[in-house]
């Protein structure tokens, strides 16, 4: 009976063939793309490739810490590796040539057998051989740190994709099988039992759910390289980045898309085999009981949830909605909570809608009486508009708290900038140009502290020469203590800090490793994380200045002081530039990447949904015959007919659109709460472009794919 009823009842289901084999498609191309982050590919050594043996001055800070019962040790990198020392390069002359890069001396070559060279090396330093030798080169962990973007921005991708399918498909399937709800009463009638009508619609959905997914790998295969190709483009990727040969991602893929398509028709094929044959074609002609108490407790339970947590997380940890795996995976609870609800919030939302003239009364109450066709149109618009408006919004309000917060700590007119500025040679004849007040010079470096006495954190610093200058020039957010207070003995921390009273005294480590105890003289608020620690130049001696902050005088003009400050100190590599272009090029609000990267998974989403969207209007358009028939024969014109169908598809678009900024301005709403408690600059950035973009494609979907339908009648 299964065959017979596939036969004649393809198209209905095409729609649901299209969305499974869409979203197997998505899964198996993020998956193969995952597979493919699991391992950089082997580079050969480059600094020191014709050296076999490498000897590396200790780059690691390792200290006990507590597990438990025992003790474990915790490392973390130097900020400032060690170099090889003279009385070990001496010793290591003996055994044979050495090698040196120019004058850097945090790693050397030796030409000489291994074994020799570990016993003179000892525990002062490391010795590389073979492929290892690659940790002496330029950033060596540059390959592998590439892939951890690329695998973030993929797991989130596939994860957002994942949930978009799933949903996606499941409310598709559910809407076939309400199509066809005067079928099951007839076959009720002609004495088809419940279990019967179960087993026929499960039978079709494993059918579809089984030739969609095998139809879906093959297009992830064809599509993987291609997304591969778009990240390397946006700069995501690495340039060599390519997909692997992993066939688990195929597999994964497959049994998803037909688990996904069974379980879309589970829940609806109960619901069709429970009624009775009288009750089914009377449900038939009405939209009624479109909500049952089951569907009712979840989506509110859903809603609590979701509306719980966000409040949780804001008392408990405001900081972790500023991450992007929280902002990605939050508003994924608000969005199906509000979906399982749509059927009941429509008629309240279109009640309050009021349309000019008799086509519009007859739109208003078509949608109203058609709860579910409604609903089937609003659910992917609410999923496409919420995860617009949810991630992209966090993102640029986070960045925009972040690009603010440094605004308000820069108190400079102008900034000098590069690796090879010095105290002597470039801040004194700072300081001598015409204008200048003050020049006060900094440098990056880090300080690590164990807290709890289980952990070893490292925490970004910044060793300044001058702490009353760099006070006249900066406005550091202080809670407690002054700045200027701060010497070779103390440390300024941040309200993050185990220990952040003022006067207490804390155990750290150095950037280059050594142990020392400061007093602490300052607090800065915790804000968006980049409050970091400031320390003197004694306590950073390794750091190289990288940054000089100048203010002028009184009535100076900043524009010929910054042309003076050019001839004397501007040598190449070194840049002279205002605070507010040092501040956008190096507190961009929202990165490029970043932008790119969302983009393009918001891509993925409005294509996947805009498919969707035509597949629901299509089919319900083609079960709309008689219906329409009615209206031409009451007197409506062609054309009249198509503005029903079309401001139907509207007005359905507009309620999802509705709901999905309900979820949008929820999430926004929490995340700028949450930057008040940390003390950051809060502003709710709505990104109404992308929202406009996407409520616009599924309107021109929408629209488009309902008056096809009423042609095609």
């Amino acid at each position: 009976m299964f065959l017979a009823s596939l036969r004649t009842r393809w198209a209905g289901l095409l729609g649901a063939f299209v969305a499974v084999a869409l979203g197997v498609a998505l899964t198996a191309a993020m998956g193969l793309g995952l597979a493919s982050t699991f391992g950089a590919p082997e580079r050969e050594p480059v600094r020191f490739a014709g050296s076999p043996v490498v000897v590396m001055g200790q780059n690691t800070l390792t200290v006990p810490v507590e597990r438990g019962p025992d003790t474990a040790h915790a490392s973390k990198p130097l900020a400032h590796p060690h170099p090889v020392d003279i009385e070990l390069l001496r010793d290591l002359r003996r055994l044979g040539p050495v090698r040196l890069d120019g004058a850097k001396r945090d790693a050397v070559g030796v030409d000489a057998p291994v074994g020799d060279v570990r016993k003179v090396v000892g525990d002062r330093a490391r010795v590389l051989t073979g492929a290892e030798r690659r940790l002496a080169d330029p950033e060596p962990e540059r390959d592998a740190q590439a892939l951890v973007a690329v695998n973030s921005f993929l797991g989130t991708a596939g994860g957002v994709s994942a949930f978009v399918s799933v949903f996606v498909t499941a409310s598709t399937f559910a809407f076939v099988v309400a199509l066809r709800r005067r079928e099951f009463g007839l076959l009720r009638m002609a004495g088809a039992t419940p279990g019967q009508v179960r087993r026929m619609l499960l039978a079709e959905a494993l059918t579809v759910g089984a030739v969609a997914s095998g139809v879906g790998c093959l297009l992830g295969a064809w599509g993987a390289p291609v997304l591969a190709d778009a990240l390397v483009d946006a700069e995501i990727a690495p340039e060599w980045f390519a997909i692997g040969g992993a066939v688990w991602p195929y597999h994964l893929a497959f049994w998803v898309g037909v688990t996904v398509a069974f379980s879309g028709a589970w829940t609806a094929s109960r619901r069709a085999g429970r009624v009775g044959p009288v009750e089914a074609l009377r449900d038939a002609s009405v939209d009624t009981g479109v909500m049952p108490w089951s569907r009712r407790i979840v989506g509110g339970t859903l809603l609590a949830a979701g509306v719980g947590l966000l409040g949780w997380t804001l008392w408990t940890d405001p900081s972790a909605l500023m991450k992007r795996k929280t902002y990605t995976t939050q508003p994924m609870i608000l969005i199906t909570a509000l979906a399982a609800l749509t059927p009941l919030l429509v008629r309240p939302v279109l009640r309050a809608v009021r349309l000019p003239g008799a086509i519009g009364l007859l739109v208003r109450e078509n949608s109203a009486a058609s709860v579910r066709r409604t609903a089937a149109v609003a659910a992917p618009v609410l999923v496409t508009v919420a995860l617009a408006g949810s991630l992209l919004g966090s993102a640029e309000t986070a960045g925009e708290a972040r690009a603010a917060e440094a605004r308000q700590r820069t108190g400079a007119e102008l900034v000098l900038t590069g690796d090879e500025l010095s105290r002597t040679e470039r801040v004194e004849p700072a300081e001598q140009v015409e204008g200048v007040r003050v020049a006060a010079s900094s440098a990056s470096t880090a300080v690590f502290v164990r807290e709890e006495g289980t952990a070893l954190i490292r925490s970004e610093a910044r060793a300044v020469s001058d702490p009353a200058a760099f006070a006249s020039v900066s406005r550091l957010p202080v809670v407690a203590g002054d700045v200027r207070d701060l010497d070779d003995r103390s440390i300024v921390v941040n309200e993050e800090w185990e220990r952040r009273r003022v006067g207490e005294w804390v155990d750290v480590w150095l950037g280059d490793g050594r142990a020392v105890r400061l007093r602490i003289v300052a607090v800065l608020a915790r804000g968006t994380g980049d409050n970091g620690a400031y320390v003197t130049s004694a306590n950073g001696a390794a750091a190289v200045v990288d940054r000089v902050d100048v203010g002028l005088r009184d009535g100076a003009d900043r524009g010929a002081v910054a042309g003076a400050l050019r001839e004397r100190v501007g040598d190449a590599g070194l840049r002279v530039r205002t605070a507010e272009e040092w501040l956008t090029d190096t507190h961009p609000a929202t990165k490029p990447q970043t932008r790119l990267g969302l983009g393009l998974l918001l891509g993925i989403a409005l294509v996947y949904t805009s498919i969707s969207l035509a597949g629901t209007l299509l089919m319900a358009t083609s079960v709309r015959g008689p219906e329409l028939r009615s209206l031409r024969m009451a007197g409506a014109t062609r054309g009249q007919v198509r503005l029903v169908i079309a401001g139907e598809a509207l007005l359905a678009v507009a309620v999802g659109t509705v709901l999905g900024l309900a979820v949008t301005l929820l999430n926004l709403a929490a995340l700028t709460a949450a930057l008040t408690r940390l003390s950051a600059p809060a502003a709710m950035t709505v990104p109404w472009d992308m929202v406009g973009l996407a409520a616009g494609v599924c309107a021109v979907v929408g629209v488009g794919s309902g008056v096809l339908g009423v042609r095609r009648r």
